[in-house]
């Protein structure tokens, strides 16, 4: 076989592998070491696998990594979330559909801070869909927002995607951030609005709730939920601001939140302590993950799969270009994870991109966008299953499926508008420039 051909099957053989349930990491590690060594043999590969690790462990922009998720795990576990979607419903409880609505605002401010979609959307399975189904919401309502609004934690900054999204590409995270920001509250706002003309037009679907609250029983609820708004305002304020980098305000967020605990008196040695060693483990896996994807990498660009794919795409217009990698992106989505999805193309993708002169900051949004729906799309949807193991047999997966459905057509309208719009994307780090 020549390079090519070992490209082509090195894929497949990565793909087969995830598929029968072997980590990511060893597939990608694995294929890649046999691969490199059938192009050019024993020793460039064990030389190429040698001195990766050390290439990308010591990348000082990776320690954001660590930092966010830590800061994630102490909000988690200081309870900086509490009242969150109590506060919310007081406010859009008269909004038809409002709990729903609430579920997706305190979802995204919660997913913000904790960096997991499948945390947030199992958190809020326990908090908001037993809420909505108490008032009489269609269970597939109450269910598919939850399991979409927790996709917003891998757009809305400060995002771990992005963040590996910027070291795979070699662009500044701190634009990625600012870049970000817009798409992911349009993503909010478009769910909001399907939710609202859904039960507009089919008030069966969310009975309308006629309870008042005074300004002080709104304020009281306000003021517990203060902690996770000021965290995330210092740390995308301190970004935006340039005060600090996208890879130091992980450390500080991790600062402020430890900080905030303390200051609301939830902050213990064990509450640390658990959120330390979830931090290790979590960073383990995604580091593993990291150094296999850049040995697959340097295999991919070895193989000239890249070259074969650029010069096949070769004359067609960017947007047609576009338009299929956002197919590849939805059905590879069905199946894999977001992390998996986005180290396995990136490689590929790179050369073509620069070839096209595509904005690779716009795509990367675009891309994480895309890996969000990818989270509640059949049949490998990871929120939706998240939800049915926390939820039991309460509501069937079918429900849940065909709740998220009307999120999936939000999703591929916001899409759509980030395609059509590439300025959506690029105000705002035009305006930081």
């Amino acid at each position: 076989m020549d390079r090519l051909d070992i490209g082509m099957v090195g894929i497949v053989v990565t793909l087969v592998a995830i598929g029968f349930r072997i980590p990511i990491g060893v597939a990608m590690g694995l294929t890649s070491f046999a691969g490199i060594y059938l192009m050019m043999g024993a020793m460039p590969a064990i030389g190429i696998a040698k001195a990766i690790p050390y290439e990308m462990i010591g990348d000082w922009n990776l320690s954001a990594v660590p930092m966010f998720l830590l800061m994630g795990y102490i909000a988690s576990g200081a309870g900086l979330s509490s009242g969150l979607f109590n506060a919310a419903r007081v406010f859009l409880n008269r909004l038809p559909g409002g709990l729903a609505t609430a579920s997706v605002a305190s979802s995204a401010l919660f997913a913000s801070a904790s960096g997991s979609s499948v945390a947030t959307a199992a958190a809020f399975s326990r908090i908001a869909i037993p809420e909505m189904l108490k008032a009489g919401y269609a269970p597939s309502l109450a269910s598919g927002s939850v399991a979409a609004a927790g996709t917003l934690g891998s757009l809305i900054p400060p995002s771990v995607l992005l963040i590996i999204y910027g070291l795979m590409m070699d662009v500044s995270i701190n634009t990625l951030f600012i870049a970000a920001l817009i798409p992911g509250i349009l993503s909010g706002i478009v769910f909001a609005i399907m939710i609202t003309v859904r039960c507009t037009l089919n008030p069966a679907l969310a009975p309308a709730d006629r309870t008042r609250t005074s300004w002080r029983e709104k304020a009281d609820l306000l003021k517990k939920t203060w902690p996770l708004p000021v965290l995330i305002a210092g740390v995308l304020g301190g970004i935006f601001s340039g005060i600090f980098t996208a890879t130091e305000a992980g450390a500080v967020g991790a600062f402020l939140a430890c900080l905030i605990a303390l200051a609301r008196r939830t902050l213990s040695v064990r509450m640390i302590r658990k959120a330390l060693i979830d931090t290790a483990v979590s960073t383990s896996a995604i580091f593993i993950i990291v150094v296999s994807a850049a040995l697959f990498s340097r295999f991919i660009a070895l193989s000239t799969l890249p070259v074969w794919i650029t010069a096949q795409l070769a004359g067609l217009d960017p947007t047609w270009v576009i338009i299929l990698i956002c197919l590849l992106y939805i059905v590879l989505g069905c199946f894999l994870e977001s992390i998996s999805i986005i180290l396995l193309t990136v490689p590929v993708l790179a050369p073509l991109l620069h070839d096209l002169n595509i904005d690779l900051i716009w795509f990367g949004v675009l891309a994480i966008k895309l890996l969000e729906t990818g989270l509640i799309t059949p049949p490998v949807g990871m929120n939706v299953y998240v939800i049915r193991s926390s939820l039991g047999s309460a509501i069937p997966l079918g429900t849940i499926f065909r709740g998220v459905s009307w999120f999936i057509l939000a999703d591929a309208f916001t899409i759509a508008l980030l395609v059509a719009f590439p300025v959506i994307t690029l105000w705002l780090p035009g305006l930081a420039d």
